[in-house]
């Protein structure tokens, strides 16, 4: 049995990856801010809940007393704003989240990870081309893809990949916000909101997380041994 840990596992995505290796077999923990939220993506599935805070050092220390065979490094936050509208409290707190949970996530996984182990960063294609009004969110998506490319070379010899999905939207609470805050700052209606947040799509949807899930687990599996230092794109043909 594999032993799994999801960090931002009390919602969206990482509550989609989480039951998913769960219902496959695998030893799952699933860590967060939110101790009720965790509880509720396991649901009787016997996942481990474990508080942490991936930008906090010690946290994350604190969270591999034991290896992992597979770590998902979740976790991280976005909130649309223009540059001249970016406090830097909002710059430092999405890197710090988006970007160096990721870095804190990896290298504490690294110190008891074994040949054949899988290391799988949640980026996005804003970490692949800029958007406007997401600067912080697009520099800390980057930076991942910066680490995910470099770790990959490092860690190849020992038998480890390092890789990471890159979906467009996906139907999670972060789109929900981001719908609602268009609706708010330009005063109308959900329709019209959800064409200027998601555009227009080429499949007519947004991502759902299972489908997000899905790659993960193929990132995961034996097929995918010389995957490595990717950044697999879900859109639907968006890019």
């Amino acid at each position: 049995m594999r032993r799994v840990l999801v960090t931002g596992g009390g919602s969206g995505i990482g509550r989609a990856v989480a039951r998913d290796f769960a219902a496959g077999g695998d030893h799952v923990t699933i860590a967060g801010r939110r101790l009720d939220a965790l509880q509720e993506t396991d649901g009787g599935r016997g996942m481990e809940c474990r508080t942490a805070d991936v930008a906090d050092e010690a946290s994350m220390k604190a969270l591999f007393d034991t290896p992992f065979d597979i770590v998902v490094a979740n976790a991280g936050m976005g909130r649309a704003a223009r540059v001249a509208d970016t406090s830097l409290d909002l710059w430092n707190t999405t890197l710090a989240v988006t970007l160096t949970g990721v870095f804190l996530t990896f290298r504490e996984a690294l110190a008891g990870m074994k040949s054949g182990g899988r290391l799988i960063a949640i980026s996005s294609i804003a970490g692949l081309h800029g958007e406007a009004n997401t600067a912080a969110y697009a520099a800390a998506k980057h930076g991942v893809m910066g680490l995910v490319k470099s770790l990959a070379l490092e860690v190849a010899r020992h038998g480890i990949t390092c890789n990471a999905v890159c979906p467009g939207w996906v139907d999670t609470p972060m789109a929900e916000t981001a719908v609602a805050n268009v609706m708010k700052r330009f005063d109308i209606g959900r329709d019209e909101a959800e064409a200027r947040v998601f555009g227009q799509k080429p499949s007519g949807r947004i991502v759902k997380p299972e489908e997000v899930a899905a790659a993960v687990r193929y990132l995961a599996s034996p097929e995918a041994t010389m995957v490595n230092g990717h950044g697999l794109v879900i859109t639907g043909g968006e890019t």
